[in-house]
Order: structure tokens, then sequence, then C-alpha cells
């Protein structure tokens, strides 16, 4: 009878194990040529709200409405995707639940695309090392095909964006704020659209 295997939870990854786990010595610097997008007046006027009913700044439950309302904004551009919260995901070594998954709309959840890690009392390092075993989670379940894999790190406020390659590269970027909000939004557009366009190609 074969030994079953136990999963490393996600959540459980150092930062030195994440890296290693992947194969990888160093994130290559990822730059962006954006073009700003504005956000429409229902999203300043739902994050007008937001931040005067909540307290954004202490409580990870709150940040999380920040998180959801910008991700509301972008994705709604791409009738193809879809967002899951809180969504189970594994692959033959690992599992975990992650704070958003972005896949294919429809019913059920299948081959995520991209992986967002609240980085949780602003800590963008465990939130990377989070991300980086699930990212390679989500290649394991696209069965081979040849396609960039996304993952965010984010508190709501900053944003670290990422892509890990078919042949296990993984870029990164510097930090974005959304005291620049069109650059963030244009940054999730450019990905946004990119797993659309993999997920007609697949």
């Amino acid at each position: 009878m074969a030994t079953r295997v136990k999963k490393k939870n996600f959540s459980s990854f150092t930062y030195a194990e994440a890296f290693k786990y992947l194969g990888i010595e160093e994130i290559i610097p990822w730059k962006f040529s954006v073009e700003p997008i504005a956000s429409s007046e229902f999203f300043q006027e739902n994050l007008r709200q937001i931040s005067e009913v909540f307290d954004l700044q202490s409580s990870e439950e709150s940040k999380k409405l920040l998180i959801d309302a910008i991700c509301q904004e972008s994705v709604r551009h791409f009738k193809q995707l879809k967002i899951w919260k809180a969504a189970p995901l594994s692959d033959e070594r690992t599992t975990g639940h992650l704070d958003y998954l972005l896949a294919k709309r429809r019913a059920y959840l299948e081959a995520p695309l991209l992986c967002i890690v609240e980085a949780k009392k602003d800590d963008f390092e465990q939130g990377l090392a989070q991300c980086l075993p699930a990212m390679k989670a989500c290649q394991y379940q696209l069965l081979g095909q040849n396609l960039d894999i996304y993952g965010i790190v984010t508190n709501g406020e900053g944003w670290r964006f990422y892509k890990l390659t078919p042949d296990g590269l993984v870029y990164g970027s510097e930090l974005y704020a959304i005291g620049n909000l069109p650059q963030v939004l244009g940054i999730l557009n450019i990905i946004f659209e990119q797993c659309e366009q993999n997920l007609l190609a697949s």
C-alpha cells in the first residue's frame, strides 16, 4: 500500500522554503509600461463609503473590502473571468485556501490563472512565501498548458505583481501604491487581459 504524502499548506511556507520549492534563487525584476486607467464614478463612491464606514488602517478584515473593491473595478471589463474568494487550491504536494483566485467565469472553479494573497499585518515577504507555491499549484492545475501564471501580494494599499513562466522563471514588480490608483488599475488591466487571452488560447 502506497504511503500517502502529507501536503504542505501554503501558509506554512517560509520565504526561503518557497524559493527552494520553486527551484529559484532570485526574482527577476518586472517592469510595466502602463496606460493609467481612471476609476469609475461607481468605484469612487463605493470607496468613499467604505472609507467612511470601515477602519481600513488596523483591521485585516476591512482591508479585504479595499482589495475587493479594486478587484471588482478591474475585472468587470473582462466577461470571461471570475474571482473566487477563500478558494481551495492544491497539487500533489501543497494545499490550502487562497484569499482570491481568478479563473474562467462559470459555476465551478477550475484551472485558476492568477492568485492573490493578502499581505496580512502588511508582511509582503510572508505574503510572497504563500504566493509562490500557490502559483506553482495553479500551474499544476493547468495540466501542462504552456501559460504564464500570475500572482499578486497586496494589503489593499500596496500591490506587488508576479509572473511564473512555464520554464519556472519568476518575475516580480516593485511596490505600487493606490496613492496612484490609475497606475494600479492600469497594471491590473494588463494582467487580467493577459489572463483572458490565455484562457481563450487554451
